[in-house]
């Protein structure tokens, strides 16, 4: 007889980490780390002023300024993203960021179709309750302290 986990941040921790995982794992090939496809699921609708990416990322992932900008600047040398030709201060996706930010969403979407295949509409939206929840409680706990 198997038992219902409680949900906590390990059990939370525990999808998040497998699921990266096998996200890593499935765009590895393309030679992309994931902070660099999370900017280039962002840089997917347009180009975005380069202070609002940072906060967007920093604030997403939790890391510091100084990380996005590698990220950043890794993006821009491997001509995945420039500056935008009408606004230098925002950033935008090259023709090959483009091309390689759709095999990430194809690889995201087969993920998902597989790993939330059988869960009924109901369990899924009530998990995403929940853990939006959980995210914005631990982001006001996170900006409460100093840094």
């Amino acid at each position: 007889m198997s038992t219902v986990p409680t949900l906590n941040g390990q059990v939370i921790g525990q999808a998040h980490y497998a699921t990266r995982a096998l996200l890593e794992r499935t765009v590895a090939p393309l030679g992309v780390e994931f902070h660099q496809l999370l900017v280039l699921n962002v840089l997917a609708n347009g180009p975005v002023e380069q202070a609002q990416l940072t906060q967007r990322i920093t604030s997403t992932l939790k890391v510091d300024e100084r990380e996005v900008r590698r990220v950043l600047t890794t993006l821009v040398d491997a001509d995945l993203a420039q500056s935008d030709p009408d606004n230098a201060t925002r950033l935008r996706l090259t023709d090959a960021g483009r091309a390689v930010q759709a095999r990430i969403a194809d690889a995201v979407a087969g993920i998902s179709a597989r790993l939330y295949a059988d869960i009924a509409p109901a369990d899924a939206s009530a998990a995403a309750q929940v853990l939006t929840v959980v995210t914005q409680r631990a982001n006001a706990e996170l900006a409460a302290i100093p840094t």
